[in-house]
């Protein structure tokens, strides 16, 4: 299990490659990547992500271990951001290993499901029209009463 909280971009095919390896066990490897989305109206110059050192890595190594025991994880990553990024850039990736592929696929998103509404982070978009902090989207909570 590896679990990072990073300032630093990623290379998606660099960390899927090496997650995948030394896996001869497994049967699937699921893998999600989240990109900073522009506003519908074009208007995100930059998201900032605020985290409390320490705390933020040690709730998501949690629920990366209630992962692993719940859908039997042969191994997860989860790569998180934060800092000041732009549209278009990685915020995140979550990857999973089991023996079979419902595990994984499941276990990735409940994850994501925890990353996007649990997960200690405070975000705040930057715009032309001013600077505000991301409230909760109830679709987002809504998405964690299925686990």
């Amino acid at each position: 299990m590896d679990i990072r909280v990073q300032q630093a971009p990623f290379d998606f095919g660099a960390e899927a490659s090496a997650f995948s390896q030394g896996h001869d066990k497994v049967g699937a490897i699921v893998t999600f990547t989240g990109i900073v989305r522009d506003a519908d109206s074009g208007g995100l110059a930059t998201m900032e992500i605020e985290h409390y050192p320490g705390m933020t890595e040690a709730a998501l190594t949690e629920i990366a271990e209630q992962a692993c025991a719940r859908w039997s994880l042969a191994d997860a990553l989860i790569i998180h951001r934060y800092g000041v990024l732009r549209p278009g850039e990685q915020i995140m990736m979550v990857a999973t290993a089991s023996r079979h592929r419902k595990d994984a696929f499941e276990a990735a998103e409940y994850l994501m499901d925890y990353l996007k509404s649990r997960a200690p982070f405070w975000k705040k978009e930057h715009g032309a029209d001013g600077s505000q902090w991301v409230a909760a989207r109830d679709e987002d909570e809504e998405a964690l009463t299925r686990w």
